[in-house]
């Protein structure tokens, strides 16, 4: 189906002379047979124009130039699931192959591939692939065991390398990311890579590779399921009110104001104590001019230099300092604000004593339910970057993939193994922005309770979908299930070049109007997409259209706790897991299960063991482990 035509005005800033190139690109593209190239010609305004038009028009937009006037449709979506999904994977292609046609991309895949020497032997990244037809015969003679695959997994940290490579682990699962059919991106925040290997064969080859991160913050159909959406919970408040919600309430109140520092605003007289037993209009107010003077202070005369993560995390001075700059001053009285205006709203219903009746009379008044709306949104901001995470990265190699490995990983990084793993790494780590706020070392909770992912294409996916493991299995209390929520809105920036995207931060910088963004780790969630947006308004042109890639991924979340709401939200002090985290037989009881419900039946196909066979390690190599350059397509080079 079709999509509407959008109007693409002439930009405020551009002359008759630069409109009238930007119409000519778009000509240019319309015709079919035409080959055009990206130029860079120095303007600004031309450059990221000309870029936005070739890219969406290497996306399958269809442009029109009629007269003076520029205007631009969508893709279509297919209504089959096969020519959508292929359409997707052209679309996903794209963005890949020009990462994978950098200069630096290239010169690492030849390093990884290239021969030398270590241990007394010499080796390459294809020593860490299995050989199908090796495999095909090993699972034909001992069918499936830990004699033909046995799987295990392997966390990363920053220079760890395999004993029988000697090659960077973060480079093993870097060159394997390659492989994909989207593009690498790092992600910002908390990352936990890991591989799974095969231990049955020499070198232990690796079969899958994952990635625990940062969750999105913004994620409509998660936040719904999980409930912490401020209209659902008001409305759980509303049909079942009590004294210990309203006591939640009053101590989260409290808790937000014990991590923030005060000294400065003290000596400033912005703040005293009294202010938080009886809130005042003109304190609030102070509170709010001050944060709107130092933020533009910070846009100033702010260098990144100065936001660098500190060396020492549990340095009280370091964050003290950083406390007082003029970006978390600003946050500081912002945040200070918002909870003296929550308090102000509150004490008449829940003080001195928070019962049931003064929760449930609180309901009926609009300011009452906007300060439950900002405490709940404060709960949410703590808990997303450290309690629940997204897989972001996850799915087995060839040839492992043809006996559904995919699988296997997926269970594996929701297993007690990778939950001990995350706390383990995280439980002494000092968040960056609540220490900021609170000018000394703040470390949340890092007990993972939620792991959230995404299919590739928006038809059901594969590897997840009815993806379960069952109860009996870790003798867990419910099954650990793959729970598909929803579609994203395919929303970003993953249809546009890196070229592109360069061209419109550029434009973004160099204008004069709006506020500045320095990309510095505080200012604001992903401050490039926000400079896009930027640069679409300068422009005139739609950003809420342009930005929607049409590829929308199937959602799914897996909850590992059964108060996964009440423990995010601290109503509940400990998480209680569907199983005991502390087994430490969980990765060998999942394998059993893989080996029993996937690996035994699909052994028994020939063509899937023809598919194996097919994935050779005899130069030319052709594997499908193998990452296949643009320039090299069918790697015919061993």
């Amino acid at each position: 189906m079709k999509d509407t035509w959008y109007s693409l005005p002439v930009p405020p800033s551009a002359s008759a002379s630069q409109w009238n190139a930007i119409l000519a690109t778009a000509t240019r593209l319309i015709d079919p047979q035409a080959s055009f190239q990206k130029f860079a010609c120095g303007d600004t305004v031309i450059d990221a124009a000309v870029n936005v038009l070739t890219d969406l028009a290497n996306q399958g937009w269809c442009l029109k130039v009629d007269a003076d006037s520029l205007s631009i449709q969508p893709p279509s979506t297919e209504t089959d699931p096969i020519a959508e999904k292929e359409r997707v994977r052209r679309q996903e292609l794209l963005k890949r192959d020009e990462q994978l046609s950098t200069p630096s991309v290239q010169r690492f895949i030849k390093r990884m591939e290239q021969p030398r020497e270590y241990g007394g032997t010499f080796v390459s990244i294809f020593k860490l692939m299995r050989d199908g037809r090796e495999l095909a015969s090993t699972l034909a003679s001992t069918g499936a065991t830990a004699k033909a695959i046995n799987p295990y997994i392997q966390f990363i940290s920053s220079d760890d390398r395999c004993k029988y490579t000697g090659f960077r682990l973060l480079e093993i699962w870097r060159y394997f990311r390659h492989t994909w059919t989207n593009q690498s991106t790092s992600i910002p925040g908390r990352r936990m890579p890991f591989l799974v290997r095969d231990k049955a064969a020499p070198f232990h080859p690796v079969i899958g590779i994952a990635a625990l991160g940062s969750a999105i913050v913004q994620i409509r159909e998660r936040d719904n399921w999980i409930g912490w959406q401020p209209q659902k919970l008001l409305k759980h408040l509303n049909d079942k009110p009590d004294a210990g919600w309203a006591k939640w309430l009053l101590n989260r109140l409290n808790e937000g104001l014990n991590e923030i520092y005060l000294d400065d605003l003290i000596e400033d007289g912005l703040y005293w104590p009294t202010l938080w037993e009886e809130p005042s209009d003109d304190g609030i107010e102070k509170l709010r001019k001050e944060a709107t003077v130092r933020r533009r202070d910070h846009n100033r005369f702010a260098r990144r230099s100065d936001f660098k993560a500190p060396k020492a995390y549990d340095d009280t001075d370091v964050w003290a300092e950083r406390a007082r700059s003029d970006l978390f001053r600003s946050k500081r009285c912002l945040v200070l604000a918002e909870l003296l205006t929550a308090k102000q709203a509150l004490s008449p219903y829940l003080l001195p004593i928070p019962t049931r009746t003064g929760l449930r009379d609180a309901l009926y008044d609009d300011k009452a339910q906007q300060a439950v709306s900002t405490i709940l949104r404060r709960a949410k901001a703590e808990a997303i970057g450290t309690e629940i995470a997204d897989l972001t990265v996850c799915g087995a190699l060839p040839p492992y993939n043809h006996l559904i490995g995919g699988k296997l990983v997926s269970m594996l990084a929701v297993s007690p193994t990778v939950i001990r793993e995350y706390h383990k790494r995280y439980s002494n780590y000092a968040s960056q922005i609540a220490s900021s706020l609170a000018g000394r070392p703040i470390k949340r909770r890092s007990n993972l309770v939620y792991v959230g992912t995404t299919s590739l294409y928006g038809s059901n996916s594969s590897q997840y979908n009815r993806l379960r493991l069952p109860s009996d299995i870790l003798q867990a209390r419910d099954n650990i299930t793959f729970k598909k929520l929803g579609r994203s809105r395919s929303f970003g920036t993953s249809h546009l070049s890196n070229e592109t995207v360069e061209a419109l931060v550029k434009l973004a910088e160099e204008s004069q109007t709006g506020a500045r963004i320095n990309s510095i780790f505080g200012e604001g969630v992903n401050p490039k997409f926000r400079k896009i947006r930027v640069a679409f308004d300068l422009l005139r042109w739609p950003s809420e259209e342009l930005l929607r890639h049409r590829r929308p991924r199937l959602i799914y979340g897996v909850s590992l706790v059964d108060n996964l709401l009440p423990y995010l939200l601290g109503v509940d002090k400990e998480p209680h897991y569907l199983f005991r985290h502390t087994m430490t037989d969980d990765t060998r009881l999942i394998i059993d299960w893989w080996y029993e419900r996937w690996l035994s039946k699909r052994i028994l196909s020939d063509e899937v063991l023809e598919s194996i066979q097919r994935h050779s390690l005899d130069r030319p190599v052709r594997h499908g482990a193998r990452v296949a350059l643009p320039d090299k397509p069918d790697n015919s080079d061993g």
